[in-house]
Order: C-alpha cells, then structure tokens, then sequence
C-alpha cells in the first residue's frame, strides 16, 4: 500500500499535572508539575502517524474558542492536513484534565466539547479523503453513530479501516465485522469479551474471541511486554522494549498511528507491529500526550539498538 492516512476522531487540549503520587478519593496532593499540551485520541494518533513518517489527513470539530485555534496550528506544525477540522460555534473545544503519578500512572477526566458536535455529515464532507485513502484510522471519543459511519463508508469505498477501541465502549457488531484491523489493550478487550485477562492463555483466547467478531485482524497490547496479533491463522507476541516509564498517556494512540505508518509503507504485519511497539515505548518516557509522540528517526534508532 501507498498513500495517506486519514484520521477522524477527537482533539484535546490537555491540562497535565505531574505528581509523585496520584491523591486518594477526597486528598490534595501539592507539589505538582503543570503542563498544558495538546491531545485527544484522534489528535494523538494523527500526530503519532505523522512524526513516524507518514501523510496525514485529520478529521475533527473543534471549537470557535482560542484553544480551537491553538489545536489547528499544533496540527499543521506536524505537517497535517487540516482542511477537514470544522469549526463549531458556540461551543468549547475538547479538554482533558490528567494527573500523572510518578510510575507513570494516570487518572483522566475529558469535557468532550466540540468532539461531540462531529456527525456523519462532516463525515459525508470527507469522503473524497477517505477514497483517497490507504487506511482509515478511528477511536471512540466521538459519537457513536458517526463512529459506525466512518467504518460503514470506508468499507462502502474498499478502505481497510484500523480501529482503537478506546475509551472502552460498546459498538455495534456490524462494525466490527467491518473492520481490518481491531486495536485494544488489556483493559479493553475485557471490555469487549468479558473475559478477564491474567495469564498468557487469557490473552489468546481473548483474542479468538474477538477474531470471532469480525475484524480481519486483532492488535492486544500488552505494554511492556509488546503486543499479541491474531490474522490470517497466524498467532505470535512480538516483544516490546524495556524503559522507564515516566507518562503512558498516549502510549495506544502513539502505536496506533505508527503502525498504520508502517503498514502503509508496506512492512509485514509483525514488523509493523514492532515498529508500533518502539514507537509507543519512545512515548511512555516522556510527559504528555502529543510532545511524547516520537520522530521518525527516533523509532529507527531504537529498533536499530534492540537489533544490535
């Protein structure tokens, strides 16, 4: 495959607060760094695909406050196609509040603002893109009936369309049949097959279970440890990279985009998939959303350390 991504989903702007500990129900913690950056799912994966290389079209509403404005600039400072970013009036852009405790860890709470006001009809508007498109990326911080057309017209127009099912939610079971590639971490594949994951055995039944349901092909990351693929008859872990995680935020939106990346360039489902994991582990090292997405470069070196 060649060509561009096309990515419909949310845009955040992110209010991070960076602490030793995460507060207990009721507690203050002081002593905290702030850091205000841009994020959302679909912004992040956006922004993921295009620093590892690839050509991106994004799809989103953003409000006609001073923080839509700022979303829109962030974007085209990666080089994105922004064209399709509609502006809503009378409504705030989407904000995320985040606070990061010292492992890593995190707690978010997301005003989904203008992310909201994105219908099947701004969908309808970025069809052209999407049959020019090699992939079509989405998440779920967007309604759920325009979540189902984007799948249903990328489907009606031939384009493989990867979805990262998160935030877990329920979606409807045609549209996961739809799908060619099914993205989810350990939380939300529990989600979907109400299947607690604890052993390696959990993992690959989970991921027959949600073979069973449609998609051509499942992605179960597992953090560290890297990520389990299911297609095609073919099962394997491939491994992830060991670091020092300081904010796992956009970590799943990170290897969403770089995986897309490198599937379009061409690379075998497993290569691609271990591209995504050094991508993804790069992000975890640093704080926020966004700024955590590595470069190209980045990637490359990385991969090139772990084979050497």
């Amino acid at each position: 495959m060649a060509g561009k991504l096309v990515v419909v989903g949310s845009s955040n702007i992110d209010l991070v607060m960076k602490m030793a500990r995460l507060p207990k129900v009721g507690e203050t913690v002081t002593d905290a760094t702030f850091v205000q950056a841009f994020g959302g799912k679909g912004a992040n994966q956006a922004v993921g695909a295009a620093r590892a290389g690839g050509e991106v079209v994004f799809v989103s509403c953003v409000g006609d406050d001073a923080y839509g404005a700022q979303v829109r600039g962030s974007l085209e400072a990666d080089g994105i196609d922004t064209r399709l970013v509609f502006t809503e009036a009378g409504v705030a852009s989407g904000t995320a509040l985040i606070l990061v405790g010292g492992g890593g860890e995190n707690c978010i709470s997301v005003a989904p603002g203008a992310n909201y006001r994105l219908t099947p009809a701004h969908v309808d508007r970025a069809r052209e893109a999407i049959g020019a498109a090699a992939i079509v990326i989405g998440q779920c911080e967007i309604p759920p009936e325009t979540l189902d057309h984007v799948i249903a017209v990328g489907a009606e127009l031939g384009k493989p369309v990867m979805l990262n099912l998160a935030p877990a939610r329920r979606i409807a079971d045609a549209s996961l049949a739809r799908l060619a590639y099914l993205a989810v971490n350990e939380t939300e594949a529990e989600f979907l097959t109400g299947r607690r994951i604890e052993s390696n055995e959990d993992v690959e039944a989970a991921v027959e279970a949600l073979l069973a349901k449609g998609p051509r092909t499942v992605v179960l990351t597992l953090g560290a440890r890297g990520a389990f693929v299911a297609a095609d008859g073919a099962r394997a872990l491939v491994p992830g990279f060991a670091v020092d995680a300081v904010d796992t935020t956009a970590a799943g939106d990170v290897h969403c985009g770089a995986l897309a990346v490198a599937l379009v360039e061409g690379r075998p489902l497993l290569e691609a998939v271990r591209f995504a994991n050094a991508a993804a582990a790069l992000s975890v090292t640093r704080l926020g959303a966004q700024p955590s997405a590595p470069r190209r470069a980045e990637i490359e070196a990385l991969l090139q350390k772990a084979e050497g």
